[in-house]
């Protein structure tokens, strides 16, 4: 059993890589939510780096609904990013709040929020509009570094209330 183990091992070393067919490719308010690396990279995010699972690509200077700048990535599947990704990742280095002014302006737009937690302790606020195609997920954790997320309503699973 050990050595079937490190053999399956020492062959995934040499080229394993996750395989998915890309999601379909959705924009945002200018944003790339989901799609293929190639449209990753013609939304500017260039800066990628990663390893034989996953590679992530980096977008500085992002601006959401108005607010920012901010610090932007998608994660995708397969170190070559051949399975395309399937959420964006915002968040600001100098300002663990940043992130809430965007929750603060989709609120202004039309936007429903719930929070997931118990007893007035939540991890996330959730936000949803029916005519969007699209679910925006931020952190209010006090415990780590506070992000937004946004996600295809079909990508599952999903943050939900």
């Amino acid at each position: 059993m050990r050595r079937a183990v490190l053999m399956s091992i020492a062959i995934c070393a040499g080229g394993c890589t996750p395989h998915r067919t890309p999601p379909p490719n959705l924009t945002f308010d200018g944003l790339p939510v989901s799609g293929t690396l190639a449209f990753a990279k013609r939304s500017g995010f260039v800066n990628c780096f990663g390893d034989p699972i996953s590679m992530r690509c980096r977008k500085p200077g992002i601006m959401f609904q108005g607010k920012g700048p901010y610090e932007a990535a998608v994660d995708l599947v397969g170190g070559d990013g051949n399975g395309g990704f399937d959420h964006l990742i915002l968040w600001s280095e100098d300002d663990q709040m940043a992130v809430q002014d965007v929750g603060d302006a989709l609120e202004r737009t039309g936007w429903t929020v719930c929070f997931t937690g118990h007893d007035n302790v939540g991890d996330q606020e959730i936000y949803t509009r029916a005519d969007r195609r699209l679910t925006v997920s931020i952190d209010i954790s006090y415990w780590a570094m506070r992000r937004l997320r946004l996600f295809p309503q079909w990508q599952k699973p999903k943050p939900a209330c």
